[in-house]
């Protein structure tokens, strides 16, 4: 592989850039806005979503995708979820057969209630090579080379082996997997949780509620993913429990920061108007609810962030809420 095309110029696909530069020729970084685009080609800097971070020579930034995708031997979808279909139907007429796709969006489809791979599939698609990356990442941290860590998921063995040994670096580690789902399902809910997370340190609750969420947040992850047909213990893994616990904590985590503006008072639209970055969270709640009503799943916490952002219930409400909830046993007897 010599030319990598990056679908999406926000931090994540910028960052991804900066990571996997050195391991391809040529990156082509494909950037929705056109002002952004020229600026990011002129000056090195991606200035709205990665200020401060220079961006490798040989990473060439555009707003044509057909510029983008030509030639390149594999392409990563670094797209908000709500925009996936149609940057895929863009690209479809440029794609060679033979190409694999990434999908590096975190996310659930809210009309469709599908994971971003089979969006991607639907659209492309049976016969496509497509693969999953994802785990606990803050785009800043690898795109300064901070020692990172994630998962490339696929139910083919021989892509899965071929992406990790393109993409592996000094900093970047790359693990396998074969459960696409579980590791889709991790990735799009911890950013419910860590919104809840955000909640709790924005009303200086402690740490013991912190660990509470997590755990009992996980629990919820796991228990989607598996209705659904994953491993459980993908969950247990870096696109699971590694993933959560980074944007549950992490000042950098825009979910967290989503929770703890909305613990402040602050209304959801003016959180959301005050930056140019996506909480996916807040569109994937809603939906992982539907999803997991179709299947059967109870998820409380997922529950309470959605009364929380549709304005129907408090955020100290909801935590009182979860915490006076039928008592149970923590793990189902047998």
């Amino acid at each position: 592989m010599t030319r990598l095309a990056i679908a999406g110029g926000g931090g994540w696909g910028t960052a991804l850039a900066c990571v996997l530069a050195s391991r391809f020729e040529e990156v082509a970084l494909w950037v929705y806005e056109p002002e952004l685009a020229s600026r990011l080609q002129a000056t090195r800097i991606n200035d709205t979503f990665l200020p401060g971070i220079q961006i490798p020579a040989n990473v060439r930034a555009g707003n044509s995708l057909e510029a983008a995708l030509d030639g390149a031997d594999v392409i990563i979808c670094a797209v908000p979820s709500h925009v996936l279909r149609a940057v895929s139907t863009q690209f479809v007429p440029y794609l060679r057969s033979s190409t694999p796709i990434v999908s590096a969006t975190k996310g659930l489809e809210s009309t469709t209630l599908l994971r971003m791979s089979e969006v991607i599939r639907e659209v492309t698609g049976p016969h496509h090579p497509l693969a999953i990356l994802s785990g606990p990442t803050f785009a800043r941290e690898v795109a300064t080379g901070s020692p990172t860590a994630v998962v490339i998921a696929s139910e083919e063995v021989s892509l899965v082996s071929h992406l990790q040994t393109a993409f592996a670096g000094p900093t970047f580690r790359a693990y396998g997997s074969h459960d696409p789902i579980g590791v889709e399902i991790g990735g799009a809910l911890k950013n419910v949780i860590a919104i809840g997370a955000g909640i709790s340190d924005g009303l200086s609750l402690g740490h013991n509620a912190i660990a509470a969420l997590i755990t009992r947040g996980l629990a919820e992850l796991t228990r989607l993913a598996v209705a659904l047909g994953a491993r459980a213990e993908t969950l247990s893994g870096l696109a699971g429990l590694g993933d959560l616990v980074l944007t549950c904590t992490g000042d950098l985590s825009r979910n967290r920061q989503v929770g703890l503006k909305l613990a402040s008072g602050l209304a959801l639209d003016r959180i959301l108007d005050s930056s140019p970055m996506v909480a996916e969270g807040v569109k994937t709640t809603s939906v992982a609810l539907q999803l997991a009503a179709r299947h059967g799943v109870d998820l409380p916490i997922a529950a309470e962030m959605n009364a929380v952002l549709e304005g129907s219930r408090s955020p100290g409400e909801a935590i009182k809420r979860l915490m006076s909830r039928a008592l149970r046993n923590e793990v189902p007897v047998r």
